[in-house]
């Protein structure tokens, strides 16, 4: 018979770790749970399970980074690693598997596509069911793909879509509430029953000792009768104290049960506003200007936005700019090329190339700076200059419009500031200086439409100097 294999669960979700460790524990699969990549790193220096689930968006290190660590280590690098994420896309799945990952198991699973990744991960003793393919390809994005030049889907749908995942949500904390309880409940039966003491023999009656004995037999039953009575006693009290505790839990959880469903009511309520809003935003007039190919409807292109000192020029605060002009251009039926162009502002900086550099305080004088640049922008490559929501979004509307929209990043080869930099004098502070370099550090947005349908499907994106 196969011993009892054991899984990793790693995620910062709790309900997450929860709902899948109770699939898990259906097939007899011992589960351990980890809530972040560190603490699952520590767990495989002392113990090796047969295999990791791991999901992707954690604080501190991310799921990727913790299977290229896990993968690099030799003690744990035959471990099968399988991406337990919500994290979509072609391009993800590609670098999960290239990294180590087996495959991506959604978080919105079904049982079934539970069991089919069990015998693929060898986690079960033999494989039942070939039919249906366990790992589905995650489409790049989930709306379907609109025809070029056709009209606009009607917004009331993305008000239906956005209520439609509040509601899966609201399933979901039931469902993990649900799974404490019986978890709990299930957990308080057995400890229960491991207390109770083995049924005590019938004994045969003895026969009548003669009358010039002690009664010895009398006195060891009544001792025996109070030895029985007092261990009842304290495993009623046992059971009282695991009872009101457990009255207790159940209390917090009805509470937020409580919470979570005025929560999800303010958040319907909200739901309906932005679908409100975006409704009001998608029957606005836009319209591309005639003979220059620029679109006129889009709002402040081109526009800039700054971009925080540390932080990666294509990704946060950019990234929602990036749909928010992408849907507009759809919707539009434009052709041609979106141009994202970084320029980097010069911040005053103190630290070292070891430690690394920061922003000064803003009343050291800029004479005592240890530096004047930005080290950050000039140590990332190409790829780095983007996250993987940034290049997902990308490679989403090039498929979705065919190739009729596309993306190019440029990185301007000399820093050109919009916002002059302060003379510098005995008196300048580091403030005043960086005042200036936040504005200079940025990213612009452009659009450029092509003379003709179908000729932005041949431009592709520009690397950065």
């Amino acid at each position: 018979m196969m011993g009892q294999k054991r899984a990793l669960v790693v995620d910062d979700s709790k309900s997450a770790r929860v709902i899948l460790s109770r699939m898990l524990e259906k097939y007899d699969i011992e589960v351990d749970m980890a809530e972040s990549a560190e603490q699952a790193i520590e767990y495989l220096k002392h113990d090796r399970p047969d295999a990791i689930f791991m999901d992707h968006l954690m604080p501190g290190m991310d799921g990727l980074q913790a299977v290229q660590a896990i993968k690099s280590n030799p003690q744990t690098a035959t471990i099968p690693i399988m991406m337990y994420t919500s994290q979509e896309g072609e391009l993800y799945v590609g670098q999960a598997r290239a990294l180590g990952a087996m495959g991506v198991l959604p978080k919105q699973v079904r049982p079934v596509d539970v069991s089919k990744v069990l015998y693929e991960l060898h986690l079960l003793p033999d494989r039942r069911d070939l039919a249906e393919p366990a790992l589905v390809p995650v489409e790049l994005d989930g709306t379907p793909d609109r025809p070029v030049g056709g009209a606009t889907a009607p917004t009331a749908d993305w008000s239906r879509r956005i209520e439609a995942a509040v509601k899966q949500q609201s399933v979901d904390l039931r469902r993990f509430i649900v799974a404490s309880l019986d978890s709990l409940a299930a957990r308080l039966e057995g400890e229960f029953r491991r207390t109770l003491p083995p049924p005590l023999p019938v004994p045969e009656p003895a026969p009548a000792p003669p009358a010039r004995e002690r009664p010895w037999a009398w006195v060891a039953g009544l001792v025996a009768a109070c030895l029985l009575a007092g261990l009842y006693a304290w495993l009623w009290s046992s059971t009282r104290e695991d009872l009101v505790k457990t009255r207790a839990e159940l209390a917090d959880l009805r509470s937020a049960d409580a919470q979570l469903r005025q929560a999800s009511e303010r958040l319907t309520e909200e739901v309906k506003d932005l679908g409100a809003a975006i409704a009001a935003a998608a029957t606005s007039p836009m319209s591309v200007a005639a003979g220059t190919g620029a679109p006129a409807g889009v709002a402040g292109l081109p526009r800039s936005e700054p971009v925080p000192y540390g932080e990666l020029p294509f990704d946060h605060g950019r990234l929602d700019v990036l749909r928010d002009v992408l849907a507009k251009l759809e919707a539009q039926s434009f052709h041609g090329v979106v141009r994202l162009t970084s320029s980097m502002g010069l911040f005053c900086l103190t630290g070292n190339a070891t430690d690394g550099f920061a922003p000064a305080t803003a009343t050291l004088p800029v004479s005592k700076c240890d530096l004047v640049g930005n080290p950050f922008e000039d140590s990332l490559s190409v790829q780095q200059r983007q996250s993987l929501a940034f290049a997902n979004l990308v490679a989403g509307v090039r498929q979705r419009t065919s190739g009729a929209i596309t993306v190019a990043f440029d990185n301007a080869a000399t820093p050109h500031p919009i916002a002059p930099y302060p003379p510098r004098s005995e008196s300048l502070t580091a403030g005043e200086w960086n005042r200036a370099a936040a504005q200079n550090n940025r990213v612009e947005f452009a659009a450029e439409a092509s003379t003709a349908p179908g000729t932005a499907s041949s431009l592709t994106q520009n690397p950065a100097p």
